[in-house]
């Protein structure tokens, strides 16, 4: 068993790293110095994850580490926000070498992939919990914000939903799956991948965005609140995968529009420029669906494919229910 800041040290220090230019000086130090780009503004987001109420115990270390700085990116890229570096303030029961490293292993390689660097933090002895900021930067005036949708835009999402809830469904003893499909959609809860280039790419396009992460129905709720607007939304144009499609009906309503940890990127862009939003998607490498429209009148309207109204009153996640 490792004491504090031989873990440190050991899993949470990489000596002579070169994130972004805009890290100054990393870990090591009380503070992290960091300068962005001239002309830039910060981009600031936290995120905790608490064993039990964000993951279960039997999530392997190494994806644990990639879903817990996952999510903090995907609220970079809502906001359109070019990464730029993180802390992590961690809870351990007890100084375990093995899965320090293996968390450490799943958080690196996500860094890696976005070329970001952890800077600081803090580590302690207590439940399981996972508390990250993510640091990242964006022009003035080109943020996407929840409060720009507007009247006649389209409504998108980009990939896929449902497969998380369907995995959590799994693991409640609800719904039984063939091997494969299991692992499929437990990847999908436990390893999200981050929307981070779209974000970017829809910077000037899109006219509001907000990640996923606590069920669509909930989610677009805040940008309804925020923009002062009302929508329809198509749920049979939800996209899904064949293995939440291949479920009762009744169970894809609750996994596509209440399911949440999907971490895809619902947004908002003017009615004519369905061309450029999927250039967009293009660009990033992701599927982008239209899934709706914005109205002036307030409310969430559920329709199916031949337009008529669809019944649903699940609540999304709420943390203290």
């Amino acid at each position: 068993m490792a004491g504090e800041f031989e873990l440190i040290a050991r899993h949470f220090t990489r000596p002579g790293r070169r994130a972004r230019a805009a890290v100054g000086l990393g870990v090591g130090d009380d503070c992290a110095l960091l300068s962005p780009a001239p002309g830039q503004q910060l981009a600031v987001s936290s995120d905790m994850l608490v064993e039990g109420r964000h993951f279960l115990s039997t999530v392997a270390p190494e994806r644990l580490g990639h879903k817990a700085l996952a999510v903090n990116l995907s609220d970079l890229a809502a906001c359109g926000a070019e990464p730029l570096a993180f802390t992590l303030a961690l809870a351990l029961p007890r100084g375990d070498d093995v899965f320090a490293a293996a968390l450490a292993r799943g958080l690196f390689a996500l860094a890696d992939a976005h070329g970001i660097e952890l800077v600081g933090g803090d580590t302690t002895a207590g439940p399981l919990n996972l508390c990250l900021t993510v640091i990242g930067q964006v022009p003035p005036g080109q943020a996407l914000l929840r409060s720009g949708a507007r009247a006649g835009d389209r409504l998108w999402v980009s990939g896929r939903l449902g497969d998380a809830r369907l995995a959590l469904e799994v693991f409640r003893g609800t719904v039984e799956l063939a091997g494969g499909d299991f692992d499929t959609v437990r990847r999908a809860m436990e390893q999200p991948e981050p929307r981070v280039a779209l974000g970017l790419a829809l910077r000037g396009l899109a006219t509001s965005a907000i990640d996923l992460s606590d069920g669509l129905v909930g989610d677009l709720g805040h940008v309804l609140a925020r923009s002062g607007v009302g929508t329809t939304v198509e749920v049979d144009a939800l996209p899904r995968s064949a293995i939440v499609a291949a479920q009762p009906r009744e169970l894809q309503h609750r996994c596509v529009l209440a399911g949440g940890d999907d971490y895809e990127l619902l947004f908002t862009a003017p009615a004519g420029q369905d061309e450029a939003v999927r250039a967009a998607g293009e660009r990033a490498g992701v599927a982008v669906t239209p899934i709706g429209r914005i109205e002036a009148a307030a409310g969430l309207r559920l329709v199916d494919a031949d337009g008529q109204p669809v019944s649903f009153n699940e609540r999304a996640f709420d943390h203290f229910i």
